[in-house]
């Protein structure tokens, strides 16, 4: 999943509850992730928080009115709103679970599991397809069948809206995670973004230690640099987040979001010029509107 996707941005949020690290600095209990083009974080959780239960297994069976499997939660609330699913979507899904569970040749399972979560994926059911991607990891192990069922998990993580949900997407991340490390622990993807699960767990400390090692391994490592500097940002620790938004944009100069966190962390040191420059180059690389009004608004209060 790449750092700077050019259809991903989301507006910034920064009021995001700390948690006292011992012997390091506070670091966030939950992820920004941007998403350009998509409006604000909370528009954003709003449409894609509603996920089936994470590592639980979707009951097999017909989807309620919602596009959940039948049964697997309870009804919707504040905190987990739910996304409605296109009722032909619905009808597709449901026959595809009903065929999952009366298949008895496992090969043809596989490949009904690959479709359930290619179509889970399609409405942004991120833990329903990790959940199918895992059953085939589980038949047919190796790197990259974990590392799919552990991506999958991750993405619903980063959307996680709640601190429970945070803990059990993020604990199923980092519990693929560490089976991809196992067999390639070199794999530098998987390792970044076992840090940032671990960064909901009771033991941060462990997540920026993977990302530090990560940058050891590979110091122009664009996710990387990029997640320490959210960190930072969340932490207020806007000197090093400049430091880190810079070093990505010499990496490379056409990462719109490095661009434009390097302008909020430069703002909040008082280095207002450069802040400028910084808002201006996001502006002048991305063509989303969304990201433009929020520049504008960013200039405002450098004037």
């Amino acid at each position: 999943m790449a750092v700077a996707s050019s259809s991903k941005h989301q507006l910034i949020m920064l009021a995001l509850a700390l948690a006292l690290v011992a012997g390091l600095f506070l670091l966030p209990k939950v992820i920004v992730k941007p998403k350009e083009g998509k409006g604000t974080l909370a528009q954003d959780a709003a449409r894609t928080a509603n996920r089936d239960q994470g590592a639980a297994a979707p009951n097999v069976g017909e989807l309620d009115e919602h596009g959940h499997a039948a049964g697997s939660h309870e009804g919707p609330t504040a905190e987990q709103p739910h996304m409605t699913m296109p009722p032909a979507q619905r009808r597709e899904i449901s026959v595809l679970v009903a065929k999952y569970a009366a298949e008895p040749e496992m090969g043809a399972k596989l490949s009904i599991a690959r479709q359930l979560a290619e179509k889970y994926k399609a409405v942004e059911r991120f833990d329903s397809a990790g959940y199918y991607l895992e059953q085939i990891a589980q038949v047919r192990p190796g790197e990259q069948t974990w590392k799919r069922a552990a991506d999958e998990y991750y993405e619903a993580f980063s959307f996680a809206t709640t601190e429970e949900r945070q803990k059990l997407l993020g604990g199923k991340s980092q519990e693929l995670y560490e089976k991809v490390l196992k067999n390639n622990p070199d794999n530098l993807d998987a390792k970044t973004n076992l840090g940032m699960a671990y960064m909901a767990s009771t033991n941060p400390v462990q997540g920026i230690t993977l990302l530090r090692e990560v940058l050891v391994a590979d110091p122009r490592n664009e996710k990387a640099l990029y997640n320490l500097g959210l960190l930072a940002i969340q932490s207020n620790q806007y000197d090093k987040a400049a430091e880190r938004f810079r070093e990505l944009t010499q990496v490379n100069a056409e990462n719109v979001n490095a661009q434009f966190y390097l302008g909020v962390s430069l703002a909040q040191t008082g280095a207002k010029q450069e802040a400028r420059k910084a808002f201006l180059k996001a502006k002048s690389i991305s063509s989303d509107p969304a990201l433009a009004a929020s520049v504008d608004e960013e200039l405002k209060k450098l004037q």
